[in-house]
């Protein structure tokens, strides 16, 4: 006897909504966040680059119509090609000092036992709970003209130096913000590497040193490189270092943005600068992260 249309279909249509159900979960899940990243992020740069192409009216202050005069001022100016250089420059040198400082922090950092371990990775993070700019008074106080630093100086009979207002400043207060953010993703490589890894290389004879060259530097160069990423970005877009410690004369992309925006009120310019600002950092994490992925990837194999 064949059964009837109304006993085959639910047996045949019932797997179906479930697996739809399965499948549109991640979308729904992350359609809130979707939603939010596009409200606060993507909205104002679209608006951003919008505004840099706009005209502006240095004698009434309007902005209107379209024009590439602000990108090709920028392009071709001496003065910003000088800043944009500088600021990538400081960020590149700050980058390079949080690397050689964090990875054998973050090495060291993952070597340690209970209760050390905690007591240095609060140590490494309770900077992060205070402010930039008060941290970056910190710096002007410390190396200011009457500051201890200075003080120990001519104490030495070295004599009063001018240490403010200088990239060697802006670098050394950027690596005390950036470190940890080197810090934490190294330490986070290392804490998915198998210990037995490096006690492998050490049972067949490796130093010390060459264990941690050759077995352990090119497992964790995921982490090195997200570390890098994000000094590297935050640095190159520092506002509030660059603005208290490198003064009027040490501009920095950021402080230039500002100035064309609260300053000058010639938005449209401070938008296409923020906007070459960040085409210009994505050029260089992109080009930095396919390179360096290349070499992990041609290491491991």
């Amino acid at each position: 006897m064949s059964a009837s249309p109304d006993t085959v279909a639910p047996d045949t249509a019932a797997p179906d909504a479930p697996e739809r159900r399965v499948r549109s979960a991640p979308l729904l899940l992350s359609a809130p966040a979707a939603l939010l990243f596009a409200a606060l992020v993507l909205t104002p740069l679209f608006l951003t680059a919008l505004l840099s192409f706009n005209q502006f009216e240095y004698a009434t202050g309007r902005t209107g119509g379209f024009t590439l005069e602000h990108y090709l001022s920028v392009l071709t100016d001496e003065y910003y090609l000088e800043i944009f250089l500088r600021t990538f420059r400081i960020s590149a040198l700050a980058t390079a000092i949080c690397v050689v400082i964090g990875v054998p922090e973050a090495y060291i950092l993952s070597r340690m036992g209970n209760p050390w371990r905690s007591v240095f990775l609060l140590v490494i993070l309770a900077p992060l709970l205070v402010s930039v700019v008060v941290r970056a008074f910190g710096w002007s106080m410390l190396l200011g003209p009457e500051g201890p630093v200075n003080g120990a100086l001519m104490a030495f009979g070295f004599g009063r130096m001018r240490l403010l207002y200088t990239e060697g400043t802006v670098i050394v207060a950027l690596v005390h913000v950036m470190l940890p953010f080197m810090v934490i993703p190294v330490w986070t490589s290392l804490q998915k590497l198998d210990p037995a890894v490096e006690q492998a290389a050490l049972s067949f004879g490796a130093s010390r040193a060459t264990a941690i060259v050759r077995v352990v530097a090119p497992q964790i160069l995921p982490g090195i490189l997200s570390g890098s990423l994000i000094v590297f970005g935050l640095s190159a877009s520092a506002f509030a270092i660059p603005g208290l410690l490198g003064g009027r004369r040490l501009k920095m992309v950021a402080t230039i943005v500002y100035d064309q925006y609260l300053s000058d009120l010639n938005w449209p310019m401070g938008a296409a600068v923020a906007v070459l600002l960040l085409a210009a950092n994505l050029i260089i994490m992109l080009t930095y992260h396919r390179v360096v992925e290349g070499h992990y990837r041609r290491r491991l194999g």
